[in-house]
């Protein structure tokens, strides 16, 4: 099957089609990124179509419970709602782990809702390097809102805000003050702030101090402080209607900001491809002694790369 069928058949509501789709794009399938930049992107021109939400914040903060929350109710409003979860990745195989589908097993018989996992794959910023492209893809599938789960490694995740159009932290009133949280750079990736378990001592303290942080932002969009407790759905809805705000926000006053984080996204793409395909290279160009002999340590990596 050639990538321009498949990704017509995806278009069409084929699940495998799509399911395969993805897979060629991680894969890096010569073919399926020029099929894709010939399909019309929305959000390549304007944002809102989909709204592209990404989750981020430590591991255990209740990002998948909170994903799920939103899915739930965005299905509620009879839209079509598309999940990214990035999972980490085993040295070994590569593979994810896919905790995030065990999470979410309650859509995975609802055709409105299309849940992926990818693996991180070692790729800095907590993402897939494949994310942009496949969100892409699911753009020109027609869903209505898009999911990206985030890995939750801290100060690298900066690649989600390429990505999403509005970025929700999520945090735990054990996630520690917010000088802590400045210090792992999450008080500039976040549009939204959610302090989760909420039921939990210290989770209003928390929240006041996150809101006397961004307080002090002067920038043209001052994110909002939530709280929550995902796991029973309480906040969700309000922090769903923040998110919202923000996509106000991106449609008006903060247009400018959102196209120029677009432009910074299909630079990082190019700059991801470049790397990838001379990495390959490099590793297919490695003759057979040139591979002993950087295994066994008589040839230095540096004298290689200098020769």
């Amino acid at each position: 099957m050639e990538a321009t069928e498949l990704i017509e058949r995806a278009i069409a509501g084929e699940r495998r089609a799509l399911a395969r789709a993805i897979t060629w794009i991680e894969l890096r399938h010569a073919a399926i990124g020029t099929a894709l930049a010939s399909q019309q992107v929305r959000r390549h021109t304007g944002v809102g179509s989909p709204h592209v939400i990404g989750v981020t914040g430590p591991p255990g903060a209740g990002k998948s419970t909170f994903v799920d929350g939103i899915v739930s109710l965005a299905r509620s409003e009879g839209k079509r709602v598309a999940v990214v979860a990035v999972d980490p990745s085993s040295p070994f195989s590569g593979g994810a782990i896919l905790g995030d589908r065990v999470r979410m097993e309650r859509h995975t018989g609802d055709d409105g809702v299309y849940i992926r996992s990818l693996s991180s794959r070692g790729h800095l910023g907590g993402l897939s390097a494949a994310s942009t492209e496949i969100v892409d893809l699911l753009d020109v599938c027609g869903y209505d809102l898009v999911l990206v789960e985030t890995v939750g490694v801290g100060q690298s995740e900066l690649g989600i805000m390429e990505v999403a159009d509005t970025v929700v932290v999520v945090l735990t009133p054990e996630s520690g003050d917010a000088v802590q949280a400045m210090k792992a750079g999450l008080l500039e990736i976040a549009d939204v702030f959610v302090v989760n378990k909420a039921d939990r001592p210290g989770a209003d303290r928390m929240a006041r101090e996150l809101a006397r942080a961004v307080a002090l932002d002067d920038g043209p969009w001052r994110p909002e402080v939530r709280t929550a407790v995902a796991r029973d759905g309480k906040g969700v809805d309000e922090v769903v209607q923040a998110a919202a705000d923000h996509l106000t926000f991106c449609q008006g006053d903060g247009a400018a900001r959102w196209a120029a984080r677009r432009g910074d996204a299909r630079v990082r793409l190019y700059l991801d491809l470049v790397a990838e395909r001379a990495r390959r290279e490099a590793h297919e160009g490695l003759q057979p002694e040139v591979l002993g002999a950087l295994r066994a340590g008589t040839l230095s990596p540096y004298q290689l790369v200098s020769s």
